[in-house]
C-alpha cells in the first residue's frame, strides 16, 4: 500500500556536525561479546549496476545474470550464512537511486549468493549494491 507522506528526494548528505567524527571514534565496538564462533567471518562485495566487483572482502567474483539479477561468489560455503543487502554507490559518497533488493543463497552454488534489484515500483533494474555475508 502507498505510502500518503511525501517522499523527499535527496541528492547529497547533510554535512557532519562538529564532533561528530570524534564522537564515532569514541563509540567503536567490537563484536568480541557476542558469543560470535571464533571461525565465525564477516564477508562483503560492493558491486557496480553491470555487475563488476568493485572491493570485497573473501569475494571471489561478482556477475550480472540479466537485468536486476546478479550472483556473487565468495571464498567458502555461504550457504548456511545471513545476508544483507542494500542498494549503494561503489563509492564513499553520493546516494543510489531508489528501489528495492532482495538476497538469498544460490541455488546450486554453496559459495554463491543471488541478488536481484528493482526500481521503487517492483521493476526489474541494474542497480549497484553492497552485499554483507554473515558466516
Amino acid at each position: 500500500m502507498p505510502s500518503s507522506r511525501s517522499r523527499r528526494l535527496s541528492a547529497a548528505q547533510p554535512a557532519p556536525e562538529e564532533g561528530d567524527a570524534v564522537r564515532a571514534d569514541d563509540e567503536v565496538t567490537t563484536c568480541a561479546g557476542v558469543g560470535l564462533p571464533a571461525t565465525a567471518r564477516v564477508l562483503f562485495a560492493v558491486v557496480n549496476a553491470n555487475g563488476t566487483l568493485v572491493r570485497g572482502l573473501g569475494v571471489a567474483t561478482a556477475d550480472r545474470l540479466a537485468t536486476g539479477m546478479y550472483q556473487v561468489i565468495f571464498d567458502q560455503d555461504v550457504s548456511a550464512a545471513g545476508y544483507v543487502g542494500t542498494l549503494g554507490l561503489p563509492g564513499s559518497t553520493g546516494v543510489a537511486p531508489a528501489g528495492v533488493i532482495s538476497v538469498a543463497g544460490r541455488t546450486g552454488i554453496p559459495n554463491g549468493v543471488f541478488v536481484e534489484t528493482f526500481t521503487s515500483d517492483g521493476t526489474a533494474a541494474d542497480r549497484p549494491f553492497h552485499l554483507a555475508v554473515l558466516a
